[in-house]
């Protein structure tokens, strides 16, 4: 038995992805917020998925966690750690609350390491672990690469991830413990349904409330036509069996308009693409 650690597992890619390693013989910890969410996944999931009750903010209840999970696979090790539980803020950078910025790096990037650091025993990253190294997929975002107007919060934090990822890849080479990150575009999972609740009124007093009423519009489109989730799953079991994985598995929904481009056309040209498309431009 292989025994994974999928934070965020309640709904949308951790969810999909939990059945889809529970298919392929992994036992699933998936971490949720509240008791009613893990027993209706595990109930869904079969008894090879087993809820763990914990917020990725809250290092109490993760260490209540590495504890549960320890007690559970004994001297096995785990296989693997997949890092998914997020959040998306929003906003124009000149007016978001700095509390809200801040909430968007706890999350994201300060409770990720928490939770890894606090697994990485688990996952071979000590002197004669006893068993096979595990790994680690953390799961970014193409807005780890291309940052667009109105997501430079959650794009901020994606960039961190993405340098945190190569820095702990790298200083886990004394171990054998691989890092590996996922870069999904737009998933179609029903968060997107939430997104024409997005509320702009914080910023009516500014010039880009009729733009920001525009961009609920693009996420929902976004949502409706993204990738499908088991892509993602996918990609996960790939990152986690593989034997030589790559370093970066990209899933763009549009390889050429939201992946090829906006790296490699200059800056400035891409710029104008983008002001255009969202009419910001003056």
């Amino acid at each position: 038995m292989k025994y994974v650690v999928i934070t965020g597992a309640s709904s949308g890619i951790g969810y999909d992805a939990a059945r889809y390693l529970i298919e392929h013989g992994f036992h699933v910890f998936g971490s949720v917020r509240k008791p009613a969410d893990g027993a209706r996944v595990q109930a869904e999931l079969g008894e090879q998925f087993t809820p763990l009750l914990f917020d990725v903010t809250d290092g109490a209840a993760i260490e209540t966690a590495v504890t549960q999970v320890k007690e559970k696979i004994g001297s096995s090790g785990l296989a693997g750690l997949v890092n998914n539980a997020g959040i998306a803020v929003a906003g124009p950078l000149m007016h978001l609350p700095l509390d809200d910025l801040r909430q968007q790096f706890e999350v994201n990037l300060f409770g990720l390491l928490d939770v890894t650091q606090k697994f990485l025993p688990l996952l071979g990253a000590v002197p004669n672990p006893g068993h096979a190294p595990g790994r680690i997929v953390n799961i970014s975002s193409v807005s780890g690469r291309v940052a667009y107007p109105f997501m430079g919060p959650y794009a901020a934090s994606k960039h961190a991830l993405e340098a945190l990822s190569d820095a702990l890849r790298r200083e886990l080479l004394l171990f054998g413990v691989d890092v590996v990150v996922i870069e999904p575009g737009s998933v179609r999972t029903p968060i997107w349904d939430k997104a024409q609740e997005l509320d702009v009124a914080l910023y009516s007093h500014t010039p880009y409330k009729s733009i920001l009423e525009g961009m609920k519009r693009v996420f929902v489109n976004r949502g409706q036509t993204g990738i499908p989730v088991e892509k993602v799953s996918q990609a996960i079991y790939t990152a986690l069996t593989a034997a030589k994985p790559k370093t970066r598995y990209v899933l763009a929904r549009k390889l050429l308009t939201g992946w090829l481009l906006p790296r490699y056309l200059p800056d400035r040209r891409f710029d104008k693409i983008v002001a255009k498309r969202l009419g910001i431009s003056q």
